[in-house]
C-alpha cells in the first residue's frame, strides 16, 4: 500500500511542479508580450498547458476571476494549489511515508 501512496503523493508533486511552471510562464507573457516560445520549449509548454488547462478550466466554470477595477485575480489557480496541498497531505495520512 505504501507505494501505492508514493506513487500518488509524485504525482501530485509533478502536477504541483507544471502549475509554477505555467504560472512562471503567465507572468513571462505578461510583463513581455512580444516573447513567444519557440522549438523546444513550445512543445514542453504546450505539455504543461495540456495537463493543467483541464482542472483550472473546471474551477473556472465554478469560480470566476474576482474583478477589482481594470484587474482580474484568478482565485481558481490558487485554490487549484490549496486542492493539491491537501490532497498530498491526505496521502500521507492515509498512505503514510
Amino acid at each position: 500500500m505504501q507505494i501505492i501512496g508514493e506513487i500518488l503523493y509524485s504525482v501530485l508533486w509533478i502536477f504541483l511542479v507544471l502549475l509554477f511552471v505555467r504560472l512562471v510562464v503567465d507572468w513571462v507573457q505578461f510583463f513581455a508580450r512580444s516573447w513567444e516560445p519557440h522549438g523546444f520549449l513550445l512543445v514542453i509548454l504546450e505539455g504543461v498547458y495540456t495537463v493543467t488547462d483541464p482542472p483550472l478550466k473546471a474551477l473556472r466554470k465554478v469560480i470566476p476571476p474576482l474583478r477589482l477595477g481594470g484587474f482580474a485575480l484568478d482565485l481558481s489557480f490558487l485554490l487549484l494549489i490549496v486542492i493539491i496541498y491537501v490532497l498530498q497531505a491526505l496521502v500521507l495520512a492515509i498512505f503514510g511515508r
